[in-house]
């Protein structure tokens, strides 16, 4: 176990360390509750930076703080109060660097929020306020003046994400080619369609913005209240396209089923959820969006859990090198059920495309 007093000593804090505590349960980094005395002294973060998914911290820990300055200046220019409450904070280290490199791993430190919570749960309610949080997020940062790197190449390439199918099929490694065929034919079907957003960005028509690209209910801190304090979990943000942010959230919380539902009749697209997030959404990234952005939200509830099923087949395929699974066709289970909920939103285009209107009043 590292020391981790040592390596908090690293860090500009105030007030003397009283108690370090594992906090949460993250899947990526991991992170300390690190509570100060006199109680007037903030509370802090330690996190551990997982550099096998983040290769590049000097560029990762770059965008927090361009992203988190940005959004600071903007919450000043509102009159917000209580800011440090409503975007996160990065303390340097000593000699004025953002991270910490202890020779193994490296370590960064935020403010910790007081009385804040988030939510699991994905309902209605908070589907809205997500669509708000995240249009908000998108639109503060629409005119930042720094050019971002994207921490997670790739990401959300569709064309990328085919070419790695295509090369799991070309190599077919533990001979599963065969039994997917089918699944095969109808991802391939629809591979020039879904494909649409790196053609229209080649085209000059669709513009990279900076997006967080890990949009779920639990990456919003909410007050005693009730009230939205701010997005949290940055390490995702980069240049993207809109879609990244609207059809992940939809891939996650519009899906009835499990991601990994074996029953494919609980798997549907959830229209009530994809109306309340769009509602909010407008609301605020209204100002930023263009026609083309806004006319294409429909095709990015599909793309995405498009671009999961490709992602979870050609793993599948492989053999199962990327994604943890709990028996031997998880992967097989989890792309069936993507495809499901893939289908289930092609029906609802048209709806999607009528409440869309509705909202702008055209």
């Amino acid at each position: 176990m590292k020391d981790l007093n040592e390596i908090l000593s690293h860090f500009a804090l105030e007030g003397k360390v009283a108690e370090i505590k594992p906090l949460g349960a993250g899947l990526i980094n991991d992170s300390y509750k690190v509570t100060t005395t006199p109680p007037e002294a903030p509370d802090y973060v330690l996190q551990r930076i997982n550099h096998t998914i983040f290769t590049n911290v000097d560029m990762l820990q770059n965008n927090f703080y361009q992203v988190t300055t940005h959004i600071r200046h903007k919450l000043e220019a509102r009159g917000e109060t209580d800011i440090d409450r409503k975007v996160l904070t990065l303390i340097p280290t000593k000699d004025h660097k953002l991270y910490y490199f202890d020779g193994e791993s490296y370590w960064r430190v935020l403010i910790f929020i007081h009385n804040a919570k988030s939510y699991d749960a994905v309902t209605p309610e908070y589907s809205y306020y997500a669509g708000q949080a995240f249009g908000d997020f998108q639109a503060m940062l629409s005119d930042i003046p720094v050019e971002l790197g994207e921490t997670i190449p790739d990401f959300h390439n569709m064309e990328f994400r085919l070419k790695q199918l295509r090369e799991a099929v070309a190599a077919d490694p533990v001979g599963r080619v065969a039994e997917v065929q089918p699944l095969l034919d109808e991802i391939e079907k629809r591979a020039d369609a879904m494909c649409l957003a790196e053609r229209l960005h080649r085209e000059g028509k669709l513009p990279k913005r900076i997006c967080h690209c890990d949009t779920k209910v639990n990456n919003m801190m909410f007050d005693e209240n009730g009230r939205v304090l701010c997005v949290i979990d940055l390490d995702t943000v980069m240049p993207s396209y809109i879609f990244s942010d609207f059809g992940d959230f939809m891939r996650t919380a519009a899906n009835t089923g499990e991601e990994d539902d074996k029953n494919l009749d609980h798997v549907n697209f959830n229209m009530e959820i994809f109306k309340v997030f769009t509602k909010g959404y407008l609301e605020t990234a209204r100002v930023f969006l263009t026609d083309v952005e806004i006319d294409n939200l429909p095709y990015a509830a599909t793309l995405f859990p498009y671009m999961q099923a490709v992602r979870f087949l050609a793993d599948y395929i492989n053999g199962d090198t990327y994604y943890k699974i709990k028996y031997p066709d998880h992967n097989l289970v989890r792309t069936r059920a993507q495809f499901k909920l893939l289908q289930s939103a092609e029906a609802a285009v048209p709806a999607m495309k009528a409440y869309i209107d509705e909202c702008l009043g055209r």
